[in-house]
């Protein structure tokens, strides 16, 4: 993984964004599977206070895991905690995005129970549909958040979450936009006299190709990790994966590879075996979606059924690999690259799901840009 690629994305989002927002950076699903750790030390490392508002991440679970790193600075629970799990969120000093009145009235219930007034981000569905209070009937649950909020609860922040932002078209993601500022027009004002909400809608999306739409936050995500977020939204790679060749072997026409023997030698080949598969997240979609990598700096294929714990690829056209050589499955060697989201689009799906799939046994290098990538 390379540090200062995503330290050079993280800062584009913030200039994107302007001055007055600052990043939730989302570090959910162990960091897109990068590394949670790893990936808050390098965002502490390029931002100062001021620009980071908060981390971000969906399970409780994970912002204790922050706790436990040591992080004492807001952490944003974005999915709706299970009833069970509010009161450990207290305990940990998160703070919950909620979406309905029962979710609040839990909260509020915690908040008794620890003997402190908590934090907590209303969510406002403006289309997403999974969470989210109903954007049209913002003055009618307004009221009633505020009610059960009383002197319990401090309600930060609103926010939405866009369904389209990384499609070609922005309409749909405009048209969300103007619903959320009509849901915040209907809202009734912090009670007391307290500070303003903050509001935020931008994610990666969002943030780069519509500057984040001049909120107080921007959550950029699947931009962080090298992960295309849209049209004109293209980041710096961070990403590498890599495997040692572990064996060569030299077959005859007509030898078959692979589980159900999918492939077979149209001539002599050579073959190289890969310690690594779909046990370590390398899709076995790609194999027959013409999935490639690079061994010394040229594209092969890969051939047969990918197992869990091997893939095979053909060598016959680089001649002087040998075992040991590394192959590169997601990266560059040279002057070849193959990028996260080809990969992902070969094995017909997303570039998240690729990163968070990546498997704990594959080990993960923090490269600081200043060193060539070896083999992982």
């Amino acid at each position: 993984m390379d540090e200062a690629a995503l330290r050079r994305n993280l800062r584009r989002v913030k200039d994107a964004a302007g001055p007055g927002a600052a990043l939730v950076p989302m570090l959910k699903a162990n960091a897109y599977g990068l590394g949670v750790a790893a990936v808050l030390r390098m965002v502490r490392a390029e931002l100062a206070p001021g620009e980071l508002f908060a981390v971000g991440v969906a399970a409780v679970a994970e912002g204790e895991e922050l706790r436990a790193l040591g992080w004492t600075g807001r952490v944003v629970v974005f999915a709706p905690a299970p009833p069970g799990e509010l009161a450990r969120a207290a305990r940990a000093g998160l703070t919950p995005a909620l979406s309905d009145l029962d979710g609040v009235r839990r909260w509020a219930a915690a908040a008794r129970d620890q003997g402190r007034r908590l934090a907590f981000h209303a969510e406002v569905d403006t289309g997403m549909g999974r969470a989210g209070f109903p954007y049209a009937d913002a003055a009618a649950w307004g009221g009633a958040v505020e009610a059960i909020a009383a002197d319990l609860l401090e309600w930060e922040g609103c926010f939405t979450h866009f369904h389209s932002a990384d499609e070609p078209e922005l309409a749909p993601t405009d048209e969300q936009q103007r619903r959320f500022a009509r849901a915040l027009e209907a809202l009734p004002p912090p009670r007391g006299g307290a500070v303003r909400r903050v509001v935020h809608s931008a994610n990666s999306a969002a943030s780069v190709r519509r500057q984040g739409y001049g909120g107080d936050l921007v959550r950029p995500g699947i931009f962080l990790y090298g992960g295309s977020a849209g049209p004109g939204a293209v980041p710096k790679p961070v990403v590498a994966v890599r495997a040692r060749v572990a064996l060569v072997k030299d077959v005859p026409a007509g030898w078959t590879c692979g589980y159900g023997a999918t492939y077979t030698a149209r001539r002599p080949e050579r073959w190289g075996t890969l310690a690594i598969g779909y046990g370590d997240g390398i899709p076995r979609a790609l194999s027959p979606a013409g999935g490639q990598a690079l061994v010394r700096g040229r594209r092969v294929p890969v051939i047969g059924r990918i197992s869990m714990d091997m893939t095979v690829v053909d060598l016959t056209e680089v001649p002087e690999a040998r075992a040991g050589d590394a192959a590169t499955l997601i990266g560059r060697d040279g002057e070849e690259e193959i990028g996260l989201d080809e990969v992902a689009a070969k094995a017909g799906t997303i570039s998240y799901e690729i990163l968070t799939g990546l498997g704990a046994r594959l080990p993960r290098v923090y490269l600081d840009g200043t060193r060539t990538p070896g083999a992982a």
